[in-house]
């Protein structure tokens, strides 16, 4: 009796059940770590007002805040961006424009984030100083989120900015395969039907890729919240809670690698940077679970329009 097939799926359950492990172990040991301080605090280490080592008090509060503002700004930035992108490149360019720009845009994923860091230090905080921050607080000053500012660039569009750059590669890519994996068979009935081409994108192409589309924004996303040294480059590394869009902030992965040198050895600052760590962890997850339930309305819309 031939054994192989039975060996092999031996061999990929093994592989499954070692990943399995690993994710399983990597989270049980953050929560081990941070159960101390989390178990001290409470929900005080989300909604409590200071972060003070000698006082034992802990709260990432203003870190949670600054997470959220960078990457709320990060996906105004890429995400139409990044689909526009994807759209002209399957359905509209040429190509050998096609090859050029996929191209360049795949060569944006092997540039380190170190290096888009001092981009964006020496290069781009000069626009956001003279230009960029002050057009936004004239323009849309009357609201209290984009009030106020510092003058030296340094901040969340800044740091929001660079990011998008960053995950750009990432939603482009997945975007544009997934669409271009539309067979071209509905394409020609749509057409035959009478639908003019950008018909065709809304209504069939979009929603035939959007799992590859959802794809890219979470990989893209995830990115952009577990990015550590861009920003810590260029957003100020300021522990009070901004309040404004141009505020400087410290953003969680900030914090932890700015204070982990200091308290790796002391048992509670290690275990309240886990929690920073764990409750980071948290907010991705409800991140994609967020973009899973959109994605899903937003296909059953268009589903129903088209």
């Amino acid at each position: 009796m031939n054994r192989k097939p039975d060996l092999h799926k031996y061999l990929f359950l093994s592989c499954s059940a070692v990943t399995a492990l690993i994710v399983i172990i990597i989270i049980g040991y953050i929560l081990f770590t941070a159960a101390p301080v989390l178990g001290q605090e409470g929900l005080g280490f989300i909604f409590g007002p200071t972060w003070d080592y000698a006082t034992h008090q802990f709260s990432a509060r203003p870190f949670i805040i600054a997470t959220l503002m960078v990457t709320i700004l990060t996906i105004v930035l890429a995400v139409p961006l990044g689909i526009a992108t994807a759209v002209f490149l399957s359905e509209w360019a040429p190509p050998w424009l096609d090859q050029i720009l996929t191209t360049l845009i795949e060569l944006l994923v092997g540039v380190p984030s170190v290096v888009y860091g001092i981009l964006g230090f020496f290069v781009l905080r000069s626009y956001f100083t003279d230009f960029i921050n002050p057009f936004i607080a004239n323009t849309l000053g009357f609201i209290p989120f984009f009030r106020g500012g510092n003058t030296n660039g340094i901040g969340i569009p800044l740091a929001a900015a660079v990011l998008a750059i960053m995950i750009l590669p990432t939603i482009v890519a997945l975007s544009r395969e997934a669409m271009r994996g539309v067979p071209a068979e509905l394409r020609e009935g749509s057409a035959a039907l009478g639908a003019t081409q950008w018909e065709t994108i809304s209504h069939l192409v979009i929603p035939a890729s959007l799992s590859g589309i959802i794809t890219g924004l979470i990989m893209g996303i995830m990115r952009a919240m577990g990015e550590t040294m861009a920003v810590v480059m260029l957003i100020g590394n300021v522990g009070s809670t901004p309040i404004s869009f141009l505020d400087m902030g410290e953003p969680m992965t900030a914090k932890i690698l700015l204070d982990i040198g200091y308290q790796v050895v002391m048992p509670e600052g290690r275990s309240a940077l886990f929690a920073v760590g764990a409750v980071l962890m948290v907010m991705e997850i409800g991140f994609v679970a967020a973009i899973h339930i959109i994605s899903t309305r937003l296909k059953q819309q268009l589903e129903g329009v088209t």
